[in-house]
């Protein structure tokens, strides 16, 4: 009996990120040969090992997602190694602490626009950091499409599943750069679907609620390991009450990757969030 991705070349970018490094270990379970993208080889290699223990396949590319040449660079090489990409999964992304606001609200005091670490404000806030967070989620994920799907428009088939995240829907408090991009995300997911549409590509979005990495844990979670008053506030407004786990992605993105069980669904962004969307909190 066949595996469910068997014969496919699956791109993971961000693969050695929680999310992404267990969605491209669970691919190459099933059959498919993944190449793992990221910006360094120390946080793939893990991930490779660790798929080849298990008899998978798996490839390190280094590449900043941000970068052409870079993602063209590992492209090749993931076409000599493996062949034709038959799959994209957009997963690069992420926040900078230097870029959110240190409150959720405006105060008199912000229209002091000196810059303070310890008060970052609207006024103040480091626009290198606002700028890098927003190009990351955004062209991060634009320059890879632009690489891969290439093969993809050759084949005349393929599946794209770009990575959105709460904030694809409303803007939560804090994290304007972040909210930004990842509604852009949504967007872009819409337009591309009807764009590819006629080469065959499907194009999705799953968006994760709320799961725990060592970048949320931050600002989740206490030192002790507790909720801080932020992770109290998102456990408030999501009625399975649990952060997410990454094999919590699995079920909805097999299935949007999946040719047989979703070549009908193209242009969506799925919250996988514990029903966070759905909670008014009251």
């Amino acid at each position: 009996m066949s595996k469910q991705f068997e014969g496919h070349v699956a791109i993971v970018t961000g693969a050695g990120g929680t999310l992404c490094s267990d969605l491209a270990a669970r691919l190459a379970g099933q059959g498919a040969s993944v190449v793992l993208i990221g910006r360094t080889a120390g946080s793939l290699e893990p991930v490779r090992e660790a798929i080849e223990r298990q008899g998978g396949k798996a490839l390190v590319a280094t590449a900043d997602v941000n970068e052409m040449e870079q993602v063209e660079a590992a492209a090749a090489k993931a076409r000599q190694t493996f062949g034709p990409c038959t799959m994209l999964i957009n997963g690069a992304g992420g926040n900078n602490i230097q870029a959110m606001t240190t409150r959720t609200t405006y105060t008199p005091g912000d229209l002091d626009i000196a810059p303070n670490p310890d008060n970052r404000t609207f006024f103040n806030i480091d626009l290198a950091s606002f700028e890098q967070v927003l190009r990351t989620n955004t062209m991060g994920t634009v320059i890879p499409t632009r690489v891969f799907a290439r093969d993809l428009a050759q084949a005349g088939k393929g599946v794209i599943l770009n990575f959105g995240s709460m904030n694809t829907y409303k803007p939560l408090t804090r994290i304007a750069a972040y909210a930004m991009a990842k509604a852009a995300i949504g967007n872009f997911t819409q337009w591309l679907a009807v764009h590819l549409a006629p080469a065959g590509i499907r194009v999705n979005a799953i968006a994760p609620g709320f799961f725990v990495n060592e970048r949320s844990k931050k600002y989740l979670m206490t030192e002790e390991g507790g909720l801080s008053p932020r992770g109290q506030q998102v456990m408030g407004h999501t009625p399975l009450d649990r952060f997410g786990l990454p094999e919590d992605l699995w079920g909805c993105a097999s299935w949007l990757l999946d040719e047989r069980l979703s070549s009908f669904v193209t242009g969506l962004t799925v919250p996988v969030d514990g029903g966070f969307q759905a909670s008014a909190g009251v």
